[in-house]
């Protein structure tokens, strides 16, 4: 399975659709596909919503989110879009090509083609916004080092991660709501998914759910300390990532 790397532009199902709607308001299905789940899709439409259409967990970060912002996995640019209409200084960065060409069509001011976890940066960031299962690009939960050690990086003395993630333990519960994380070989927030979109199928990617408790771990391990900021209603939770100091 391949780590989260700049995308092929032949080979960009998420960018295809994007440009897509982008450019006629419609998009066919985007689906995906999983070893673990059954054929679901991404409502392409969902990525260009505006502020006001956002779960509440993205608005309290966009709130929240303050100083030199980076947006990581940042697709059709609305949370940047929304953070600029705040008056926000907001680079966007995104491993799609064809993403990051509408953001700019669509006036983000600055949006890069950029892996998170290469090299690119000069300066650092007071906040970086991870959103939509931000812990996502992590893959898998052995890669979690290389990504506390990245976030020391790019974060500013005083700054914060504002990321969201989901609990997957619900789709595992038993009748009576009995979890039992040892059945699982691998940690159960290890997903494997692969994008199609008409005739474009992406490579298969590792994703990475993280429930709260283990994320809070492994930043204490790292040297980082999390705050559960918010829960939402499906097993969702919003949390802010800073460095002990």
């Amino acid at each position: 399975m391949q780590n989260q790397a700049i995308t092929d532009s032949f080979n960009d199902p998420m960018g295809a659709a994007i440009t897509d709607f982008h450019r006629t308001g419609k998009a066919d299905k985007l689906r995906v596909f999983s070893s673990m789940f059954e054929e679901d899709e991404i409502p392409v439409e969902v990525l260009f919503r505006q502020y006001d259409e956002m779960p509440e967990l993205e608005q309290t970060a966009l709130q929240l989110a303050k100083g030199r912002i980076l947006d990581v996995g940042a697709g059709a640019g609305c949370h940047s879009l929304a953070l600029q209409n705040m008056q926000k200084d907001v680079t966007a960065i995104d491993i799609s090509p064809l993403s990051v060409s509408v953001m700019k069509e669509r006036g983000v001011k600055n949006a890069q083609l950029q892996d998170f976890f290469e090299d690119g940066y000069s300066e650092k960031f007071n906040t970086i916004i991870m959103l939509m299962n931000g812990t996502g690009i992590v893959g898998k939960l052995k890669n979690i080092s290389a990504f506390f050690d990245k976030a020391k990086q790019l974060l500013s003395s005083d700054g914060q991660i504002l990321i969201d993630s989901t609990d997957l333990a619900y789709i595992f519960e038993d009748e009576d709501g009995f979890f039992d994380a040892t059945e699982f070989e691998n940690y159960y927030g290890e997903v494997d998914f692969q994008m199609q979109y008409k005739n474009i199928k992406g490579e298969p990617f590792d994703w990475l759910y993280l429930d709260f408790e283990t994320l809070s771990q492994a930043a204490e391990a790292h040297g980082f300390q999390a705050e559960l900021l918010k829960e939402g209603e499906n097993d969702n939770y919003l949390a802010r990532l800073t460095v002990k100091q």
